[in-house]
């Protein structure tokens, strides 16, 4: 998801979108937790980290209410959507998030899924390295998981195992060579991941 994070929002001086704004990232760029980032090494630009929570789709979900959506939730977990921004605009005449957001090595999650959260009393924080440089509720999203899975599904048929990523807040910073990051969400067990050296 992008921009659904009130707080960034307001931040960045943008406006609040009327649905939710969403992206794919390929399954190719799983990484596990402690599994290592790695840039392609034909793209020498920024690569960047977001911390993020995760909802992992649990069956077949389609045309499914707001309401009905936590039968169809299987639980949560945590997300670095590892990103190559200068690539997103690299074409001025066509953005290029999938390509941005989809190497190898650029979707860790985990290492846990829990299926008994407080979505209420959740604050996403991620560290790098060591530092907190991002801190934000998930009582402060623009679209609430139940409205995102509700919303995806009237469109395109959810698939148990499907991740879906609910947006990043303020303090993404470039991930340098050699750091860790490390994604830590109220109730989750942590994520951690290194960025190669070279």
């Amino acid at each position: 998801m992008e921009k659904n994070v009130g707080s960034a929002i307001e931040s960045q001086g943008l406006t609040i979108p009327e649905e939710p704004l969403f992206f794919l990232k390929t399954s190719n760029c799983y990484l596990p937790h402690l599994g290592e980032v790695r840039r392609p090494a034909n793209y020498e630009g920024k690569v960047i980290f977001e911390g993020e929570l995760g909802v992992v789709i649990g069956k077949v979900c389609k045309h499914v209410s707001e309401e009905s959506a936590d039968d169809y939730i299987f639980g949560y977990t945590n997300v670095n959507d590892t990103t190559a921004p200068e690539l997103i605009r690299k074409d001025p005449t066509f953005p290029q998030w999938c390509r941005a957001k989809s190497m190898d090595t650029f979707g860790a999650f985990g290492p846990s899924i829990s299926t008994k959260v407080d979505l209420n009393q959740m604050q996403v924080k991620t560290f790098n390295p060591g530092r907190i440089r991002q801190d934000y509720a998930v009582s402060d999203f623009i679209f609430s998981p139940q409205q995102i899975v509700s919303f995806l599904s009237q469109e395109m048929t959810l698939f148990p195992g499907d991740l879906i990523a609910c947006g990043t807040g303020d303090g993404i910073l470039l991930w340098k060579p050699g750091t860790t990051v490390e994604v830590r969400i109220d109730g989750l067990d942590p994520l951690t991941n290194a960025m190669a050296s070279n």
